[in-house]
């Protein structure tokens, strides 16, 4: 009658002890019993390794309630494991647990051979990495389970670092990619990384444990493409930028405006390359569009370098944004520059002696290039926000692409505007085409106003209609 009064939390409790007391088993037992975490609290965790990742493994595992125990060459020479671990040889910590986590090197691995017969039936959780790719021949998981033969090898937590570990993995990634051949090990291993606060991921048998153990070495996979193509188009800009301001001077009247190098140069590379490299993310969608009229169909592959372009697109996005910011910086120091402030003076002084009428006309542009330029980056900037996960995930699929195609599309034809409103009417005049070359913006204009135009034609009704039944399923040459 006294557990009548009990709170849930005392019930539960009670239920565990109970659930472990009918259900001890040996820790050699080969079969894992699969009961709730709270149970599998009670049993202890061995973690061969004192290193870096080891430590903050067991502190973690000690917060989160487990008992842990160290494996160490030299038992009675460890003091830097965590308060509240026990510290025993090999031999002695196998037997304190059917889970033995190996923070270890590959190197190293050499010693488990000596307790093959001890691991028989274990849980053993690989956790390392190699200094690169492909290092080897096989994954570390599949090597660790080719000398230990008896146990249940299992690739793990090798995503997650020791910095993660200690911050309680509030600002870092939690993903934990699990792979291993026996289903109820992967169960409980992924139960200990929920338990400790991660999200594990199931991603096969270790077949798949040189895919994850590759991961954690990949720099920036997703944007190197959108970085060449940034790197590219802000080299050839720049050369174009000093052949036409610089070296034409120089070569023609020996004016020496090497100080445009500076700051007048890259606030005319940014704008440009920006809004180049924002046609490019719309560019690869109308161009499977048209590719879907050709073929009739949505059930065909598009080209490789279509696929790797489609799917860079957000990075583009974002170092697109990252040049307008760049650009909205540079403008802002133009009114404390010494050769603005020259020229200024110059043009007061003109004023006084040779008064210039006030032109509406070109008030009118200036503002307008003004306006449309504020409006393009404030979409601009509402893009990248809404590209970000954490804003993304709050959003449903209707809105997320209304945000990033019509608004996408909106900040396009703005960011155009504006710079066809800068060029005025100097896209006629003989002067600015120095050696018969174009002014740089309107070099910038070709590939969004191709895109503006491309995008125009599929959004006809008579084609829009049938991209849509298109990529509805519908096939030119199904028979039904």
């Amino acid at each position: 009658m006294e557990d009548v009064n009990l709170d849930d939390t005392s019930r539960r409790k009670n239920a565990v002890a109970a659930y472990v007391l009918d259900n001890k088993m040996d820790n050699s037992s080969k079969d894992i019993p699969l009961y709730p975490t709270e149970i599998r609290k009670c049993e202890s965790i061995c973690i061969f390794g004192t290193g870096d990742f080891g430590r903050s493994f067991g502190s973690k595992m000690l917060q989160c309630g487990y008992n842990v125990v160290y494996g160490s060459r030299n038992p009675h020479a460890s003091n830097l494991t965590p308060k509240g671990a026990k510290v025993l040889s090999h031999e002695e910590a196998i037997k304190e647990s059917s889970i033995i986590i190996l923070a270890i090197h590959r190197e190293h691995y050499d010693f488990l051979e000596q307790l093959n017969s001890q691991l028989e039936g274990k849980v053993l959780v690989d956790v390392s990495n190699n200094l690169k790719m492909n290092q080897f021949e096989n994954s570390n998981a599949e090597y660790l389970a080719s000398l230990v033969t008896g146990a249940k090898v299992v690739k793990a937590f090798n995503t997650i670092s020791a910095w993660a570990l200690q911050s309680g993995t509030l600002d870092a990634s939690r993903q934990v990619f699990v792979c291993g051949n026996d289903v109820k090990s992967k169960d409980v291993v992924m139960d200990i990384a929920r338990a400790i606060g991660l999200t594990p991921l199931d991603q096969g048998s270790l077949l798949s444990a040189n895919e994850i153990e590759n991961y954690p070495l990949q720099l920036f996979p997703m944007w190197r493409l959108p970085m060449y193509i940034c790197t590219g188009f802000t080299i050839l800009i720049f050369l174009y930028c000093a052949l036409t301001e610089v070296i034409y001077p120089f070569a023609t009247s020996n004016e020496n405006t090497l100080y445009l190098v500076a700051i007048s140069i890259p606030n005319r590379v940014f704008p440009i390359v920006s809004l180049i490299l924002l046609a490019l993310v719309y560019l690869p969608g109308i161009i499977a569009a048209f590719l879907q009229l050709y073929r009739g169909t949505k059930y065909s592959r598009f080209p490789d370098w279509l696929d790797k372009w489609m799917l860079c697109r957000k990075q583009l996005g974002l170092v697109a944004l990252a040049y307008a910011f760049l650009h909205a910086i540079y403008t802002f120091v133009i009114p404390i520059r010494y050769y603005v402030r020259w020229w200024s003076d110059q043009y007061t002084i003109k004023q006084v002696t040779t008064p210039i009428a006030f032109s509406s006309h070109y008030a009118w542009l200036s503002d307008s290039y003004v306006a449309l330029g504020m409006l393009g980056f404030f979409f601009y900037i509402l893009l990248g926000i809404t590209s970000l996960p954490s804003v993304s995930n709050a959003v449903n699929w209707r809105e997320f692409r209304f945000v990033q195609s019509k608004l996408g599309y909106l900040t396009l034809v703005l960011c155009t505007a504006h710079t066809l409103v800068y060029g005025g009417d100097r896209f006629i005049y003989g002067p600015f085409y120095k050696w018969f070359l174009p002014p740089a913006f309107v070099v910038s204009l070709i590939i969004p106003c191709s895109v503006l135009v491309l995008k125009f034609i599929t959004i006809i009704p008579c084609l829009d209609s049938r991209i849509t039944k298109i990529r509805q399923g519908w096939e030119r040459n199904a028979k039904s």
